[in-house]
């Protein structure tokens, strides 16, 4: 697992998949400004934290889009505009832990990618068939959470590029990961973070079983989970 507790956060990369998952973080900022890239618009302003002292973090925070390869491109398009000291993904998930609710929260301290032989990927940079959360970020989280009285677990997130709607499918997931949730972003941010030496972190709130048809699914009112996991980043910044 990365270790960022003895380098201070001064800028960070904030992502989400949908408008949804970024709205309420940029509405937190100040001093913002907007910039076109890559078809994309980032935010970009200051928060101010108060972690014993007051002072501003420069955030910047996009819409990258769903899917592996949107994820890992808008990441990279933030790491290499805005030289991030972190990056976090913010947004929803779907649930396979018998133990989790909906509205409860999964901590990516691993991230590992579905469909994909590792063992090939894994031969270039960072050299890793997973991905693991930064010491001091998931401590951060975990305290937010613990002071919230949230029900949550700081454990494995599978990502791949198809909708898991399926109970049979999500149990084989389940069966052959371990993961506590799945979802379609998390494991491509967390390699792109890896691969430039940056920390990172997903957060997920849980937004269903990963057992309902997308048809209905992208009929239902996501924005009360997406925001739930946006306040609490924006509780991290604050305890940065």
């Amino acid at each position: 697992m990365q270790n960022n507790q003895n380098k201070q956060i001064d800028s960070i990369a904030i992502l989400g998949a949908m408008e949804e998952e970024v709205e309420n973080i940029a509405a937190g900022l100040e001093d913002v400004t907007k910039n076109k890239v890559a078809g994309m618009e980032i935010t970009e302003g200051y928060f101010c934290a108060n972690s014993g002292k007051l002072r501003k973090i420069r955030v910047a925070a996009v819409v990258s889009g769903m899917g592996t390869v949107n994820a890992a491109c808008a990441a990279q398009c933030l790491i290499d505009k805005y030289s991030p000291d972190a990056v976090i993904l913010s947004g929803i998930a779907g649930n396979l832990n018998k133990n989790l609710h909906i509205n409860d929260i999964v901590l990516g301290k691993t991230m590992k990618y579905l469909d994909s032989d590792m063992r090939l990927i894994a031969q270039s940079a960072p050299f890793s068939e997973e991905f693991h959360a930064d010491t001091h970020l998931l401590s951060l989280a975990e305290k937010v959470l613990d002071s919230r009285g949230i029900n949550y677990v700081s454990g494995i997130i599978a990502t791949g590029d198809r909708f898991i709607d399926d109970k049979e499918e999500a149990a084989k997931i389940r069966e052959e990961t371990g993961a506590d949730a799945v979802e379609m972003e998390g494991a491509a941010i967390c390699h792109a973070a890896a691969r430039n030496g940056i920390p990172s972190l997903v957060i997920r709130v849980m937004s269903d079983n990963a057992d309902v048809q997308y048809e209905v699914f992208k009929e239902f009112d996501i924005s009360e989970f997406a925001h739930a996991a946006a306040d609490i980043v924006l509780d991290i910044l604050h305890n940065i």
